[in-house]
């Protein structure tokens, strides 16, 4: 462990882990991630499974609505085949950020083409789980769509 002098550590080890968060008997919260004192997410654990939470409560919202059009923005989102540059023998399926940007701009982090003072990429990333309520909502616009015609 490194402790820098911009006040993060930075861990590095040679081999296939690099870090273990632990705790003591079987359910609980590993890390917490706060903003301003308070939490926004945690990763924690039941003993069986790990869960990457975001919070989510109601009294933190306000203007709900239900989702509607999601079928339409769906599939405005180009989905691709590719590989990365340093796995060239792996290809995968996924998204180019900037074109999910237009659509579920919560999705991403970073700006297209952005470099630091120094002329280096500063990338851009994607959280997918981000698209999960579009998917979900698209679902239902399809099922409904689906009911439609039976009952015709």
């Amino acid at each position: 462990c490194h402790f820098g002098t911009d006040g993060f550590h930075e861990f590095k080890r040679n081999g296939t882990i690099v870090a273990i968060f632990g705790i003591q008997g079987v359910t609980g919260t590993i890390l917490n991630f706060r903003q301003n004192g308070s939490t926004v997410g945690t990763i924690s654990t039941n003993g069986s499974s790990t869960s990457y939470n975001t919070t989510s409560d109601y009294r933190l919202k306000e203007n709900v609505v239900e989702l509607t059009g999601a079928t339409e923005r769906l599939k405005q989102i180009p989905v691709h085949q590719f590989n990365f540059i340093n796995t060239p023998d792996t290809t995968v399926d996924g998204f180019l950020a900037h074109e999910v940007q237009a659509i579920v701009p919560e999705a991403i982090t970073g700006t297209k083409d952005e470099v630091d003072a120094d002329g280096n990429p500063v990338y851009q990333g994607i959280d997918q789980s981000k698209l999960v309520p579009l998917l979900v909502a698209t679902i239902k616009e399809l099922e409904a769509r689906i009911t439609a015609l039976e009952s015709a």
